[in-house]
């Protein structure tokens, strides 16, 4: 059996899907212009690597006992809800460097990489969002008799590609000009992407399946 028409119906749904503004977006648009490049790069990493948890539960079938359960299902909304509250609480906390001029922005150059991971990889695990959008995929575009094998191909493309597409946003968002437009910012700049990510903790806190 051919599968390239299917791959290419998977890739374009993918496309359209890690394209749209969420929390990926989010937090890589925060790591960018606070933390750095450095930063941003391995928090893509993270993110992509955390869409093979969702290419492995909908594998092993547990994606649809997420969907019937309503505590699961719950339970794990309320953690990707904390988990953003705690980011975005953390970014709002955000001071002014005393030791900085106006119109400097200097990004963190150290800034661990087990940590940039870290956030990306939860951020795109608790994602529930992406729990359903997997579900979906699996269930409706990508045939039953599909072998494993293939559906884990698809599962690690989609994982590389979201890398891949993260890590070219976090090059174009620390361009030194795009950071010099946000010199002036400086820890405003940082509450602001603390906001968007707890209204987008508190608009994943209410999701209710339709």
């Amino acid at each position: 059996m051919d599968y390239w028409g299917e791959f290419l119906t998977v890739a374009v749904v993918h496309l359209l899907a890690v394209a749209s503004p969420g929390p990926d977006f989010a937090m890589v648009l925060r790591q960018s212009l606070v933390a750095g490049r450095k930063a941003a790069v391995w928090t893509s990493i993270g993110i992509g690597a955390g869409i093979l948890v969702h290419v492995s539960y909908s594998l092993l079938g547990l994606g649809l006992i997420i969907a019937q359960s309503v505590q699961l299902f719950n339970l794990l909304k309320l953690l990707g809800a904390a988990y953003l509250f705690y980011i975005g609480y953390k970014s709002l906390r955000a001071k002014a460097d005393p030791g900085t001029t106006v119109g400097e922005f200097t990004p963190s150059p150290d800034y661990p990489v087990s940590r940039a991971l870290r956030i990306g990889f939860l951020t795109n695990a608790l994602n529930l969002k992406a729990t359903l959008f997997f579900l979906s995929l699996f269930s409706v575009i990508i045939k039953p008799d599909t072998p494993q094998m293939i559906q884990f191909g698809y599962g690690l493309y989609m994982s590389v590609a979201t890398g891949v597409w993260f890590c070219g946003l976090s090059l174009v968002l620390t361009q030194p000009r795009v950071r010099q437009g946000f010199a002036r910012f400086g820890h405003w700049l940082e509450r602001g992407m603390g906001a968007v990510l707890v209204g987008l903790g508190i608009r994943l806190a209410l999701f209710t399946r339709g």
